[in-house]
């Protein structure tokens, strides 16, 4: 009896700990806070490239992964491009912007 008890205990152990390292993120990926906080991010940088006059256009796609957001997409001047990747940078949690942003 002694010994189911102790095999119970080691597989919830084993259980807990995978759960626990199951949302951990690696290089790769992200934990479920930092897909969600992402979320956020990439949320709030779409609705501050809307509210610009000169940047409003759904041509400028924006991902962000752990805290870098990308922009890429077309837009019609060299100045749309800066603004836009402005307009990110002062988005609260914005870590870094990539600007890949392409002049047609």
């Amino acid at each position: 009896m002694i010994k189911l008890h102790r095999f119970v205990t080691l597989l919830i152990c084993v259980g807990l700990i995978t759960a626990f390292l199951g949302c951990v993120s690696t290089q790769k990926q992200e934990s479920t806070g930092q897909y969600i906080d992402d979320s956020v991010i990439t949320t709030k940088v779409k609705a501050g490239i809307l509210d610009e006059q000169k940047l409003k256009t759904l041509q400028i796609n924006v991902k962000t992964f752990k805290g870098v957001v990308q922009l890429s997409g077309f837009v019609d001047s060299t100045q749309s491009a800066t603004k836009a990747g402005e307009v990110a940078r002062r988005v609260e949690g914005v870590k870094d912007v990539k600007n890949d942003l392409i002049v047609k």
